[in-house]
């Protein structure tokens, strides 16, 4: 359904520049209304600029190096001056580094160019809510005043800080200030074993730094399939990588050559850095929702129903924010959506249900829908076949066996209702998956879609074929 062309269009400003603003921005501008954005840092905010952009790019050069350090097992020889040695590979940090952030500039320009190319206005400086109608902007020159019929905040969050591991950034870190390195650590302690943590640490790891991650819970990445966490476990440890299980950090000071991390029950760790992930907290202090009537939740986060609209009239939410789902991809649909309804556009409201994320360790680990952990708590009634990519012909082929790919039907229906993938690519690899719980298809209907021969998605095809039911 299109906008109705006798409707008044409303004029929207926009607080925050990330995924959740800028998408906003995309989808109002083109049906029509007069759009302000309100920015602090840069087009593109935390994700573009110290998160997601730079992350993967700092992984992408970890599984280049991954791949290379197994190619051995391929029957690959690098030869040096007719010698039948390897050489030895290093990551040059200042190189990858400023690759990363040159990229990240790059897509930051990008995006706004396509905003101003969409007649969006763009404001560089810091906002405040005067009221629900009306954002202060203070800027290098000066104040401005922004009036508007309605509000989309989408200011996302920042590092958590522990108050006894005060990032310095030289030893002690956080995720936006390590790309400021210009040498690899040689000793890396990574505090917390969530996705960022975890992401971290596994690159770092195929960087060449000797990683030690500390971890607060048996497992890392707890709370994700404890089957993909095993896999990636056995393969840190097989790497060589050092991890303290049920371990939680109580301090992290600088040393004369490095940082000392004290554990809760006493025990140290030292290396020459130590990254923090432990956790973001919503950018919500300091801009004027108390002057809005927009109401918070206790961890901080702003309000929002199914449509991202807020407790406040004409005052919508998207993003990390929120606390919906810390996913760039869930911010950009959160923004979408509060667009369609401001603006009498289509719409369905978010399911989260739907939402394929993915974890970039090395192998990835993607996931949708329903968990297996959901079906052992009986909260679905669900049948769970998992098959290993060491059978798959592909995977063998490239030497990239680690990892598994596990499908979810609703029992004695086959519909297709979760999934997970574990290994090289996962993030593409779970589109499938995802597409068969979102339009509700039955297995049936994935093992009877031809695969190539061969490919990793042959075993998609062939978990739904175990999966069928019989009539």
């Amino acid at each position: 359904m299109s906008i109705q062309t006798d409707l008044q269009i409303p004029s929207l400003a926009i607080l925050g520049g990330g995924p959740g603003g800028y998408e906003a921005a995309t989808v109002a501008a083109a049906l029509g209304a007069k759009v302000t954005i309100i920015e602090r840092a840069g087009l593109g905010g935390s994700a573009v600029l110290t998160d997601v952009v730079p992350s993967k790019t700092l992984i992408a050069t970890a599984d280049v190096m991954n791949r290379f350090a197994g190619a051995s097992d391929l029957g690959v020889r690098f030869d040096v001056d007719g010698g039948d040695c390897v050489p030895l590979m290093r990551a040059d940090m200042k190189e990858v580094n400023d690759r990363l952030m040159r990229l990240a500039q790059e897509q930051s320009a990008d995006i706004k160019a396509g905003l101003e190319t969409s007649g969006v206005r763009i404001l560089i400086g810091q906002g405040k809510l005067l009221d629900n109608h009306t954002i202060e902007v203070t800027s290098d020159n000066g104040v401005e005043i922004v009036t508007a019929d309605a509000i989309l905040l989408a200011v996302g969050a920042h590092p958590r800080e522990l108050p006894s591991a005060k990032p310095d950034g030289e030893r002690i870190l956080n995720w936006a200030q390590i790309y400021s390195l210009t040498e690899l650590p040689r000793e890396l302690i990574v505090v917390g074993s969530g996705v960022t943590g975890a992401e971290f640490a596994s690159a770092y790891d195929g960087l060449g730094s000797r990683v030690t991650l500390i971890s607060s819970r048996d497992q890392v990445l707890p709370g994700e399939d404890p089957d993909a966490a095993q896999v990636l476990e056995d393969v840190f440890a097989r790497r060589g990588m050092t991890v303290l299980s049920r371990s939680r950090a109580e301090s992290v000071v600088r040393t004369d050559d490095g940082v000392l991390v004290t554990l809760a029950d006493g025990r140290t760790v030292t290396g020459t850095h130590c990254l923090v992930c432990v956790g973001s907290i919503p950018n919500t202090e300091g801009i004027g929702l108390e002057n809005a009537g927009v109401a918070l939740t206790e961890a901080g986060h702003i309000k929002v129903d199914g449509v991202s609209r807020t407790t406040a009239p004409n005052v919508y939410a998207a993003g990390d924010c929120t606390g919906v789902l810390a996913l760039a991809s869930v911010a950009a649909m959160q923004g979408r959506i509060a667009m369609a309804h401001l603006l009498g556009d289509g719409l369905r409201p978010i399911k989260l249900m739907q939402v394929a994320s993915n974890i970039f360790t090395s192998p990835e680990i993607a996931s949708v829908g329903v968990s297996e952990a959901d079906v052992l708590a009986d909260r679905y009634q669900g049948d769970v076949i998992k098959l290993p990519l060491k059978t798959n012909p592909r995977a063998k082929m490239r030497g990239t066996t680690d990892g598994f790919v596990k499908i979810i039907a609703r029992r004695g229906s086959g519909t297709v209702i979760g999934g997970v993938v574990v290994g090289a690519n996962a993030s593409e690899l779970i589109f499938p998956i995802a597409l068969a719980v979102t339009q509700k298809l039955h297995v049936d209907d994935v093992a009877s879609t031809f695969t190539v021969y061969p490919s990793l998605t042959g075993s998609i095809s062939e978990a739904a074929r175990r999966l069928h039911v019989h009539m």
